[in-house]
């Protein structure tokens, strides 16, 4: 008989929330070991250690996560004594220290429980993880039984972090409901992809409104009424559309149907490949991604709209701006290609068009920037 589970975050938010994990973790285990990038744990480290002073739960070490997402890493904290006698694995950093964390989690039937210290993507709350090749290019997705049995948004911490990744998040946010849109044109969606939808067209209105504040707010290290919301958008909105993919966030080929993401991140996993392209944030190349499938899909109207947001943040709005040259767009085209996010794109999408939406955001973006626009 067919079956399936479903999972939905759960999360605390707040500059008070880490007060929270003795009572969110008292079913799990008594014995934490914290994972995470070395500056992430560094700023939560006492933050945490207070939220569980006085409780049953004991943090046994602080465990740097390897420094990138790969299959290495993985496997070297597997093999580790102090995880293998861990009750609780706690995430904490960006998105590849929570991706490490939960594939981890996820092989060795741990629970999972993370700390994003940043709000630059969905990963701390889906259940997938983007692994990469050891030269930092994209390898594969993990797919995980189920999301983190809970994260924890300390906004306190996220006001404190470096603004430039803040900034990196609302353009990776940005992407979630245009592509959501795009990739379920013409398909047959059931409840939860239903449900996801609804959900992806609640991401982009925040964002366009309150982006600036939360990011001069940032800036500023004010924990702010604007800043949460927008943090909320970037972590948990996007991630809860992420988990309402089908089969555990896995395509469905009875019906066509994917949409985790779409041709915006066939634009950064496209530009792995590119070296010089290497220095730009995820979240920066994803923000001209959305320009680029905004054009692929006649959107013009809604991509001047986006151009000029981006250009009241300094978000990426040409090829330049990210590394990127007209001769680099065949391998990009070719990468991107080869991704899931393409195969179920919506109208059979070639390189060559593909390569055409790049170059002709490319124009708007620097006729936008010639025009003062």
């Amino acid at each position: 008989m067919a079956y399936q589970n479903i999972y939905l975050p759960h999360y605390s938010v707040g500059e008070g929330c880490y007060r929270e994990i003795p009572f969110v973790t008292r079913h799990y285990g008594k014995n934490a070991v914290v994972i995470g990038g070395r500056t992430a744990m560094e700023k939560a480290k006492d933050a945490i250690l207070r939220g569980v002073a006085g409780s049953a739960v004991r943090i046994r070490d602080f465990l740097w996560y390897g420094g990138d997402s790969n299959l290495e890493n993985i496997e070297k904290l597997r093999r580790d004594p102090r995880v293998q006698r861990a009750d609780l694995l706690f995430g904490v950093g960006g998105g590849r220290a929570c991706d490490t964390v939960k594939a981890l989690g996820d092989l060795t039937d741990r629970p999972v429980f993370t700390f994003p210290t940043l709000a630059s993507n969905c990963a701390s709350c889906t259940n997938l993880s983007v692994i990469y090749n050891n030269d930092g290019s994209f390898r594969e997705y993990y797919y995980e039984k189920q999301p983190a049995c809970h994260t924890f948004i300390n906004t306190r911490i996220i006001a404190e972090s470096p603004g430039r990744m803040f900034w990196a998040g609302i353009g990776d946010a940005l992407s979630k409901e245009y592509e959501v849109v795009f990739a379920c044109r013409g398909k047959k969606l059931g409840h939860l992809p239903l449900l996801g939808l609804g959900i992806a067209k609640t991401c982009a209105a925040p964002l366009l409104s309150l982006g600036k504040r939360a990011l001069e707010d940032c800036k500023e290290r004010r924990a702010s009424s604007e800043l949460e919301q927008v943090a909320l958008d970037i972590i948990m909105l996007t991630g809860i559309v992420s988990n309402c993919t089908v089969h555990q966030n896995q395509p469905d080929p009875k019906n066509n149907y994917y949409y985790n993401s779409s041709l915006a991140h066939c634009v950064y996993y496209g530009s792995s490949l590119i070296p010089a392209c290497g220095k730009h944030l995820h979240g920066e190349i994803v923000a001209f991604g959305v320009l680029c499938l905004l054009t692929y899909d006649g959107q013009l109207e809604e991509r001047d709209r986006v151009i000029a947001f981006n250009r009241s943040i300094g978000l990426p709005v040409t090829m330049a701006q990210i590394g990127l040259s007209e001769a680099d767009l065949p391998v990009v085209a070719q990468k991107a290609a080869s991704v899931v996010e393409w195969k179920y794109a919506p109208g059979n999408p070639t390189e060559q068009k593909f390569i055409r939406s790049i170059l002709d955001a490319d124009t708007a973006g620097r006729r936008a920037l010639e025009n003062g626009r």
